[in-house]
C-alpha cells in the first residue's frame, strides 16, 4: 500500500475525471493522497476534494509563485482553514528563484511568516524550494522550522543538501523525476539516504514518471517511484511501500491529533 504525499487534484487538468483518477490510484495500491494547495482559492478547494472523500487529506498554504497577492487577510483566513481535521500539514510554501513569479524580497518575507504560521498551527511544513537551496536552509533555520519539522517536496539537491534538510528534521519526498534517463544524480543521492526519512510523491499532474513522461501525471503513477527506488536499494517493492508508508504517516500525524 502507497501514500502519493504530494498531488494538485484540485487543478483544472483533473475536473473532468477525478472520481475515476482516485479510483485509479486504490487500484494501484495507493490507498491515501494529500492534496496540495496553491494560492486561498485553491486551498479551498482542496479541502473540499479531501471532506469528499476519506483517505484523501490536505495541504495549505501559499507557493511562492502566488506570495505577492496574498495580505494579511488572506493568511489569517487560511489560518482558519487549517483547523480543519483534514488538513494535515502547511505548504507547499518556499522559494522559487527560477521562475521569480513573485518578487524574492516578498517571497523570503511570506515564506518566514509561513514557517511562523505552520509552528503557530502545529503543522508540518511542505516546502518548495528551486534555484534557491541556501536562502531557504537560512529561512527554515532562522525561524526555527525545526520544532514542526515536514518536508522537502520534490527534492532535487545533492547529498550535502539532503543531509542539511535531515539535521533540521525534514524527510525527503522523492518524486517521478527519480525514473528519468539523465536522473542519476538523484539516483545516487536516493542511495545513500536513510529510509526512514523518505517518502514518495508525484506532483501530479505533473512530472509524470516513465513510461509516462510527457503525459498528465496523476497519483496512480506513484508506484513507478517505489519501484525505482526498490531497484536502487535492492529491496522488494513492498518493503519499500511499507517504509515510505510508515514515514509519511508519522510525518503528517495520520494516527492520530496533531496536538499530540
Amino acid at each position: 500500500m502507497l501514500i502519493d504525499t504530494h498531488a494538485h487534484l484540485e487543478m483544472p487538468e483533473f475536473e473532468a475525471d477525478l472520481p475515476r483518477i482516485i479510483q485509479r490510484a486504490e487500484e494501484a495500491g495507493v490507498h491515501t493522497i494529500m492534496t496540495v494547495g496553491t494560492d486561498p482559492a485553491s486551498c479551498r478547494k482542496t479541502l473540499e476534494i479531501s471532506e469528499a472523500y476519506p483517505n484523501i487529506f490536505a495541504i495549505i498554504g501559499v507557493h511562492p509563485h502566488n506570495v505577492a497577492e496574498v495580505n494579511e487577510k488572506d493568511l489569517d483566513a487560511l489560518k482558519k482553514v487549517a483547523q480543519h481535521e483534514k488538513v494535515k500539514a502547511w505548504g507547499e510554501v518556499g522559494l522559487d528563484f527560477y521562475r521569480n513569479l513573485s518578487p524574492p524580497a516578498i517571497q523570503q518575507e511570506k515564506f518566514r511568516q509561513q514557517i511562523m504560521i505552520a509552528k503557530e498551527m502545529k503543522l508540518p511544513l511542505v516546502i518548495h524550494s528551486r534555484s534557491a537551496t541556501q536562502e531557504t536552509i537560512t529561512c527554515l533555520q532562522e525561524e526555527g522550522a525545526r520544532e514542526v519539522g515536514g518536508v522537502i517536496h520534490c527534492f532535487s539537491g545533492d547529498q550535502k543538501t539532503a543531509a542539511s534538510y535531515l539535521e533540521m528534521g525534514f524527510v525527503i519526498s522523492i518524486p517521478g523525476v527519480i525514473t528519468f534517463t539523465k536522473a542519476d544524480g538523484l539516483r545516487k543521492v536516493v542511495g545513500g539516504l536513510p529510509l526512514d526519512r523518505i517518502i514518495l510523491e508525484t506532483d501530479a499532474p505533473f512530472l509524470a514518471p516513465v513510461p509516462h513522461r510527457g503525459k498528465r501525471n496523476e497519483p496512480a503513477y506513484v508506484r513507478f517511484t517505489a519501484e525505482a527506488i526498490a531497484q536502487i536499494r535492492r529491496l522488494d517493492i513492498t518493503e519499500v511501500a511499507n517504509i515510505t508508508t510508515t514515514n509519511a504517516r508519522k510525518v503528517f500525524r495520520l494516527d492520530n491529533d496533531r496536538r499530540d
